[in-house]
C-alpha cells in the first residue's frame, strides 16, 4: 500500500525536484523575460478595465478568473526566467517560486488554491461564481504587483 504525503509545499517542490520538472536553461534571457512581462501586463490591463465593467450577475467570472490566473503565472514564469530555468507544471512553478524566493512573501496556500479553481473549470467545467472571484480578487491583484515590481527591478526599469 503506497503512503500519501501531505500536500505541502515542500513536498510538492521535493516531488518536482525528483520527476526532472526543473529544466535548466542555458541562460537567462532579459529579452524573453521583457517578452513574457509585456504579455502579462497588457493582459492584466484589459482584465483590469472588464472587471470593473462585468456585473455580479453576468456569469462571465470564469473568463475572467482565468485571465488573472493566465496574468499571474506569465509573471511568475518570467520571474523564474532570471533563474535560467523552465519549469513543467504550473504546480512545479508555484512551488519552486514560494520554496526559491521567500523574499517575495507568496503564500503557497494560495497558489494551490487559485490553481485548482482554474483546473476545476478549464478541465472539469465547474463554473465559477461572482463570490470566487471576490474570495481571490484582493490577493491577486497583490501578488500580481509584487511580481510586476520584482521583475522591473530586475531588469533595471
Amino acid at each position: 500500500m503506497r503512503i500519501r504525503k501531505e500536500r505541502t509545499l515542500q513536498n510538492i517542490y521535493l516531488a518536482c525536484q525528483e520527476e526532472g520538472s526543473f529544466l535548466q536553461l542555458e541562460r537567462a534571457d532579459a529579452d524573453q523575460i521583457r517578452d513574457l512581462l509585456n504579455v502579462a501586463l497588457m493582459d492584466f490591463a484589459a482584465a483590469q478595465e472588464w472587471s470593473v465593467k462585468t456585473p455580479k450577475e453576468s456569469g462571465q467570472w470564469n473568463a475572467l478568473y482565468k485571465i488573472f490566473y493566465d496574468v499571474l503565472h506569465g509573471l511568475s514564469e518570467a520571474f523564474i526566467a532570471f533563474d535560467a530555468l523552465k519549469i513543467k507544471t504550473h504546480e512545479c512553478l508555484f512551488a519552486y517560486l514560494c520554496e526559491k524566493h521567500p523574499e517575495l512573501e507568496l503564500n503557497w496556500d494560495f497558489f494551490e488554491k487559485v490553481r485548482t479553481k482554474r483546473n476545476g473549470t478549464q478541465y472539469y467545467g465547474r463554473p465559477l461564481i461572482f463570490q470566487d472571484w471576490k474570495e481571490v480578487e484582493v490577493q491577486m491583484l497583490l501578488y500580481i504587483k509584487t511580481l510586476k515590481k520584482a521583475i522591473e527591478e530586475k531588469l533595471g526599469e
